[in-house]
């Protein structure tokens, strides 16, 4: 009875979808206030029906009720209840629902947050954003119904894939659906503008915490997914450029380009096409992001549905998506008045260079991820695009990106001073200089180390900059100290929010730069009791042994890694685990880490020819790849901050209404812009 309440809810949840999308918008057209507000009432009844029918499947989940298709294929009584609870959203139907309920909060969040917005305009990115939710309705309901039915019910389920049974893989596709989806308000903000056919700096400010709220959990959702292939295949990697990677990577490059241009149309009313551009563009990726992974056309650990006319359904939604906005665009762009002009040196300047360098990044890498696919249509042959194309195309646009986040913030607004901003860089720039000459000189000094030195330099470079520039606001040691405190309080929160996302961009730079140079690996039958150096340090084998699991067997090491004078730093026990439901093989690795460096190792099979007790061991030294992990995390934590500013949440700007007399609903739709 409870799978039918959560169909029924979905059903109902379309026609509450349809009402949002169509009554507001009307109500804008025609200037009728009553129409405009139905769009709130409605956004807490989608909210309702969706969020009853996600508690049904999830009720299906926990009680293990294997009548219901999607539970059957995805669970197991077996099971932890964790991971009987993340299979709700570890498979294609269930993943939908959680995507279109995202969806439907977004919704909501504005319809309660959104009073400072005009009533038309938020009535409009309302209407919009349900008019993007019907579509994912109409999807689910008639292509992945995660509430089908079968009879008669099987005894138990097939289980969930097991390298998603784990903690991370909990996580991590929640917060990269909160990514995903955020950028949807983006777009119907930027929708919305359009058709009213007004963008100002204060339709930048209301449409910047929602692209911040977005770019800060698809942050946090790549790198948890980062983190998880990282210690769970066993591979000692974080990133292959994997087309599933990539699908979540290519909207952050246009969301970050989003982010910043955002910030020059609020502050200089300028660049207010090309905000409204970018937004559309990135939640067009992130919809192709959808179809790539749901359409069946790549392959992956994490890739969801195999079945065509799911991918030609999501095809279609894109399609009319893309074409839809971009014709709007096409239509409404050239009546957009031009903001203020600025000179090539000035902060607007770095900012659009910034805009385009993310911007030729992601374009480069989404020809790259799709270029195989293109050419397998069109029987061009078997095409693979790895790691040294992407590497090879993606890093150079990088360099002079991060060499101008450290310049840009010492520029003035509309015009900079170049030769002021590298003059109060000079420290900076001298002990970059250092770390370039130290690293290559630690390294040996020889030419293969020379692009490894300079990376380091180009990641030393943005952490010492954006230090100097934090330490120019306060005018550190050039004023009492007293008076530096009191400038360092009243720093405005989104200030601090830059400092410290860019501080993390450093750091993920030189965990990047470091681990790619200097990481070594070595592969190895070893009998109990043998010893095998792993950078520095070494690593004694004592022998494996099974260990049963809650839903699987497992043979687990036990090794002992050592200094060089044989004292024990560490016990690591990695494991090699059998899952019977479904019947697959992991591996689980041992990871120790110093905050600078991890030791990293995984056993393999049992091989008895090579004597008693004999495995395959797999060691990595793994140098500055916990810098990734704190990079990462400073830069979601940058959003935070930033998002946490007073600006974000009062003193918006407000367009005030045009006429004391006029009635409210004329009012409504006739309001000029006007600081607050």
């Amino acid at each position: 009875m409870i799978p039918e309440i959560g169909h029924f809810a979905l059903v109902l949840a379309l026609g509450v979808a349809v009402v949002q999308a169509v009554v507001p918008m009307i109500g804008a057209q025609r200037g009728n206030l009553a129409w405009m507000e139905v769009a709130r009432p409605a956004s807490v009844a989608l909210v309702l029906c969706i969020g009853v029918a996600f508690a049904a499947l999830t009720h299906s989940y926990v009680v293990s009720d294997f009548s219901v298709t999607n539970v059957f294929m995805n669970s197991h009584t077996d099971k932890p209840m964790l991971y009987k609870i993340s299979g709700v959203w570890g498979n294609h139907e269930g993943s939908l629902l959680l995507w279109i309920l995202i969806l439907a909060v977004f919704s909501l969040a504005v319809s309660v947050f959104g009073g400072n917005l005009p009533p038309a305009l938020r009535a409009r990115a309302l209407a919009v954003q349900a008019m993007i939710t019907t579509g994912f309705l109409l999807f689910i309901l008639f292509t992945s119904n995660p509430f089908a039915r079968l009879d008669p019910a099987p005894f138990d389920g097939r289980g969930l894939n097991p390298l998603l049974q784990d903690p991370g893989l909990a996580f991590h596709p929640p917060m990269l659906y909160l990514g995903y989806v955020g950028f949807s308000m983006a777009f119907s903000f930027a929708i919305a503008a359009l058709i009213e056919g007004r963008v100002d700096a204060a339709w930048a400010r209301w449409v910047r915490p929602w692209t911040l709220i977005a770019w800060v959990f698809l942050t946090f959702g790549i790198a948890l997914g980062s983190w998880w292939a990282y210690y769970e295949l066993g591979w000692g990697g974080y990133w292959y450029w994997d087309p599933v990677e990539n699908a979540s990577f290519i909207p952050w490059l246009a969301g970050t380009a989003l982010l910043h241009s955002a910030i020059v149309a609020e502050k200089r009313d300028t660049l207010k096409s090309w905000t409204i551009l970018l937004a559309i563009i990135t939640f067009s990726l992130s919809l192709l992001g959808t179809f790539l992974v749901r359409s069946g056309v790549i392959t992956s650990v994490h890739a969801f549905a195999t079945d065509p006319t799911r991918g030609v359904f999501i095809l279609l939604l894109l399609a009319i998506t893309v074409v839809g906005s971009f014709s709007l665009y096409a239509w409404r762009a050239p009546q957009m008045k031009g903001g203020g002009v600025f000179a090539p040196v000035s902060r607007e300047g770095t900012l659009l260079l910034n805009n385009v360098l993310l911007s030729t990044a992601s374009a480069t890498v989404l020809l790259g991820t799709l270029y195989p696919l293109f050419a397998d249509a069109l029987q061009l042959g078997k095409v693979s695009v790895g790691p040294p194309f992407f590497n090879s195309v993606f890093v150079p646009l990088m360099i002079p990106m991060l060499i101008l986040m450290g310049v840009g913030p010492m520029l003035a607004w509309k015009r900079g001073d170049a030769l002021g901003a590298v003059r109060r860089l000079w420290t900076a720039l001298v002990a970059t200089a250092a770390v370039v000459l130290g690293t290559w000189v630690l390294a040996g000094g020889s030419v293969v180390n020379a692009g490894a030195a300079l990376g380091m330099g180009v990641g030393a470079w943005l952490l010492l900059a954006t230090m100097v520039e934090w330490a120019e606001r306060v005018r550190l040691f050039r004023v009492p100290p007293r008076d530096s405190l009191r400038r360092a309080t009243n720093l405005p929160r989104s200030a601090y929010g830059m400092t410290v996302a860019h501080v993390g961009t450093a750091l993920l730079v030189m965990g990047v730069v470091g681990n790619t140079a200097w990481k070594s690996e070595t592969v190895q039958v070893m009998r109990p009791g043998e010893t095998i150096p792993i950078g520095p340090r070494a690593l004694v084998f004592e022998g494996a042994e099974r260990m049963p699991g809650p839903n699987y067997d497992a043979i687990r090491g036990r090794l002992r890694l050592i200094d060089g004078d044989g004292h024990t730093i560490a016990i690591m026990s990695p494991e090699k685990r059998q899952y019977t439901s479904p019947p697959m093989a992991t591996t689980e690795a041992a990871i120790h880490t110093t905050g600078v460096h991890d030791y990293y190792a995984v056993i393999g099979d049992p091989s008895p020819g090579d004597g008693a007790g004999a495995f395959v061991t797999r060691f990595y030294y793994e140098p500055f790849v916990p810098l990734l992990w704190y990079g990462a995390l400073l830069m979601g934590l940058g959003g935070l901050v930033s998002l946490s500013d007073r600006r974000h949440r009062v003193g918006v700007p407000r367009r005030a209404r045009a006429a004391q007399g006029a009635s409210s609903t004329a009012a409504a739709t006739t309001e000029a812009p006007a600081r607050a």
